[in-house]
């Protein structure tokens, strides 16, 4: 069989995918994907429970469903499972409010200016990105960003304990919205945890604690992870999302405090976008990459063998390469002795 003649059909789809992007977020300015799930399939019914005109919403709502977020009969429209698991604002699931943190101006921003990103070899709109000290983008990402991270956090404890530790205590670095941590402390419910981060961005992690029921065992410990003592000893570091955004040499100092700070016995987990040797596959975690190019001064998607080095010239005696399915992330457990 003569291969397939080439297509520009992957230039197109790059192309115009700010379009889809800006689709997506018109449909949840307008809540288009709860109102079809309340049962206003119709264009009439959702341009009147959208405030919007009829033309409008029949080219949306038919547009949504070419790239298939929506399904189509006649002229009433359904939800696809995805949107009705993520879309719909009734679905404990949903993921709308994480666009208000991955279309922040910052982040945007940081990608238009990608070409000299790639010519410097790091983020092109700052010296330091979005790492920068004490950057308000982070309490956005707290806030937004918590739905996306339940389902991790919930895989995450499980890695931790079994529930049946006496006084389990955890440092949580980088918190932000302190789901982690919170996980382990419903996990193991004699857990003592202490979120680490910035003042303003741990105030979203205290709201959570104490939502979630466990205020009272969930510390806070206010400022740069790089500047304070972080205490301990501890029985578990956990360095969920936080290591990507450094070169290899601040890893192995970060590595370094936690492996101060731990007990004997003691393991830090961390939580990140590790692809393979290849670093083309997965690639959803892959692709992650990019977005430490474009946002960060040294960042990357970091391979299991890059974080076994780190950890071991922190003095960690050995790592494990955890899966984390279904998620696109991936853990690395490394053992103090």
């Amino acid at each position: 069989m003569p291969p397939a003649p080439p297509s520009p059909a992957a230039f197109f789809d790059l192309a115009n995918a700010y379009q889809r992007t800006e689709a997506l977020k018109a449909a949840v300015e307008l809540d288009l994907f709860t109102h079809v799930a309340a049962g206003r399939t119709a264009t009439a019914d959702l341009a009147a429970a959208t405030g919007a005109s009829p033309r409008g919403v029949r080219i949306l709502a038919d547009y949504l469903t070419v790239v298939g977020l929506l399904h189509k009969s006649a002229d009433r429209y359904a939800l696809t499972p995805d949107a009705d698991a993520f879309l719909n604002r009734a679905s404990p699931a949903y993921l709308g409010g994480a666009l208000e943190f991955l279309l922040t101006p910052q982040l945007r921003e940081c990608f238009q200016s990608l070409t000299a990103a790639v010519r410097k070899g790091g983020t092109a709109t700052s010296a330091e990105g979005t790492v920068s000290h004490d950057n308000p983008v982070w309490v956005a990402f707290a806030r937004a960003m918590a739905p996306m991270m339940s389902l991790p956090a919930r895989i995450l404890a499980d890695l931790v304990g079994d529930g049946e530790e006496t006084r389990l205590r955890v440092l949580d670095v980088a918190a932000g919205h302190g789901l982690f941590g919170i996980a382990v402390a419903r996990r193991c419910p004699a857990a003592r945890v202490t979120a680490l981060d910035w003042p303003n961005v741990l105030v979203v992690a205290a709201e959570n604690a104490a939502r979630e029921g466990v205020a009272d065992r969930v510390a806070l410990l206010p400022g740069s992870a790089f500047e304070l003592d972080w205490g301990g000893p501890y029985d578990v570091v956990l360095l969920t999302n936080f290591l990507h955004h450094f070169d290899l040499p601040t890893c192995e100092r970060l590595a370094a405090k936690a492996h101060a700070a731990l007990a004997p016995g003691g393991r830090a987990v961390t939580l990140e976008f590790v692809p393979e040797p290849d670093r083309v596959t997965p690639p959803a975690t892959a692709a992650f990459a990019l977005t430490m190019l474009a946002t960060t001064a040294a960042g990357d998607a970091y391979t299991f063998a890059e974080y076994e080095r780190v950890f071991a010239a922190a003095g960690f005696v050995r790592s494990v390469f955890q899966p984390l399915p279904p998620t696109t992330q991936q853990a690395v457990v490394s053992y103090r002795d």
